[in-house]
């Protein structure tokens, strides 16, 4: 059995770490550069970083902020936000990025998963997807639909095909986020996570409403997930992560064991 992971989430707006409900209501909580430090010293299996206005501003991502993220960890990082082109890709994954997580940018361009995934290898590329319920029809039959621009813009998309069609285009992970749980803290959005599960056979990870360690139990065994982003249940001080994992552990969920290097001394 594969071992789950908890993905810390840094929402970074003007420069700071962000956090709202629903995506509305934002307030900041701390600077990327130290949660991410201190993140990566709890026991993050990765780190998530995404540049929440990058899309609706039609600007390009804060790649200062990411190079100075970059330089404190040793695990995977993955970034996102306004990436609309192989270059921008590019430029994220030399200022230190593992992987890239595009969104808004592949529903206007879906070829640019494929772009993406001949250049750098499908393992690079994460296909972020943040998705609405809706009543269902012949166009949303699953009632999910994609919003983009930081969930300015319904697109009509259902997420199952949209999903289907990001595996079939060669993006190496989903996360699927959903709008209604974002920090909420009510639990995620299970039948929306296994959903997804069920319709690829790329790992998902499930994003949107983690408030107590019983929602990462939930969405593991109920849903499927293989990893879960965390992000309000940390940012505030609920839960650490070696907490998150140890309560993991007792209710027999494989998680990873961090291994830390030693930084070299200046």
């Amino acid at each position: 059995m594969l071992s789950k992971r908890i993905i810390p989430c840094l929402d970074v707006r003007a420069g700071k770490v962000t956090k709202g409900v629903a995506f509305l209501d934002n307030v900041d909580v701390g600077d990327p550069v130290d949660m991410a430090r201190y993140y990566y010293e709890q026991g993050a299996d990765e780190i998530v970083f995404y540049d929440i206005t990058a899309s609706s501003e039609r600007r390009a991502i804060m790649l200062d902020v990411v190079d100075r993220v970059a330089r404190e960890l040793f695990i995977p990082f993955t970034v996102g936000g306004g990436l609309r082109s192989l270059k921008d890709m590019r430029a994220v994954l030399l200022a230190g990025a593992e992987k890239v997580s595009i969104d808004s940018g592949a529903v206007r361009e879906p070829g640019l998963i494929a772009e993406g995934a001949q250049a750098f290898g499908s393992q690079c590329v994460v296909l972020s997807m943040q998705v609405a319920r809706r009543e269902r029809s012949r166009q949303l039959p699953s009632g999910y639909e994609i919003v983009i621009d930081g969930g300015r813009l319904p697109t009509g998309l259902d997420a199952v095909e949209w999903a289907r069609r990001g595996e079939e285009l060669g993006a190496g992970e989903l996360c699927v986020n959903s709008i209604d749980r974002d920090g909420t803290n009510l639990g995620y959005e299970l039948e929306l996570t296994r959903c997804i599960v069920d319709a690829v056979s790329i790992p998902v990870i499930a994003s949107g409403g983690a408030g107590a360690p019983e929602h990462l139990l939930a969405v593991f065994n109920e849903a499927g997930a293989d990893a879960a982003i965390v992000a309000s249940i940390i940012h505030y001080g609920r839960y650490g992560l070696p907490e998150l994992k140890e309560f993991l552990k007792e209710h027999g969920v494989e998680v990873r064991e961090p291994y830390r290097p030693q930084r070299s001394s200046p």
